[in-house]
């Protein structure tokens, strides 16, 4: 049985986000497994700061972090890196490139033990950039959506906007422009910062202090912490 997926809207391995991840890997082995490939493109000081980060919550949740470090194709293809994945009980791809972040993994032995891992009954959760390329494409806020590249399609009928409470305001004709050139078969939501919605088998749930948002032509339907969030299930 797959375990639950999140999408997450900010906030990765901070204190505010603790009790998602906490229930996440709540009854599962306590190995929390991260990637931080999504800020390869940022160097090696962001890859840093983001595994120390990492560590921090891993230590506060009391389980063990594991650091796969993957930056490009090939070490996303190494046998031993993703041999690493045995065993977790939470997959965790933080923020970045989400573009980079799906090609880099798409395919690859890594992605390949990630899956199974999640099919075996382990949770996996993607913030900000891991967020968008769960989806069939990769949200293209700035760009047609034919020219969107694909995604890691663990939720194929889903573009997720995170960050939403701060970029909605920022971006609201080009907001309802993009939307309506999106295919029939997506559905747009928004999760506000240090939010998720997380699917636990049968539904969506939003968990955390803000809301997630359904966007439409029409506008925008709000879920608060708690309630049910209509969105199709993952693959």
């Amino acid at each position: 049985m797959r375990g639950p997926l999140a999408l997450v809207g900010s906030g990765e391995y901070l204190p505010v986000m603790s009790e998602i991840e906490g229930a996440l890997i709540e009854g599962r082995p306590p190995r929390y497994v991260q990637l931080a490939t999504a800020a390869a493109p940022e160097g090696q000081h962001s890859l840093e700061r983001w595994h120390r980060l990492g560590q921090a919550a891993a230590e506060r949740l009391g389980v063990e972090q594991v650091v796969i470090p993957v930056v490009d194709r090939v070490s996303a293809d190494d046998e031993g890196l993703a041999s690493l994945v045995e065993g977790a009980g939470l997959v965790y791809l933080s923020g970045g490139n989400p573009g980079f972040l799906a090609e880099t993994l798409h395919g690859t032995r890594v992605w390949a033990a990630i899956e199974a891992a999640w099919v075996a009954g382990a949770a996996l959760a993607g913030c900000s950039a891991g967020a968008m390329a769960m989806g069939g494409r990769v949200a293209p806020i700035r760009t047609p959506w034919r020219t969107a590249p694909p995604g890691l399609a663990v939720v194929p009928g889903v573009e997720v906007l995170p960050h939403f409470d701060r970029f909605a305001g920022r971006l609201p004709d080009r907001l309802v422009d993009w939307l309506a050139s999106a295919p029939d078969h997506i559905t747009v939501v928004g999760v506000d910062e240090d939010t998720a919605t997380v699917w636990d088998g049968t539904s969506w749930t939003v968990r955390g202090r803000q809301s997630a948002w359904l966007i439409t032509r029409e506008g925008r339907d709000g879920y608060a912490a708690g309630e049910t969030i209509p969105l199709p299930p993952p693959r």
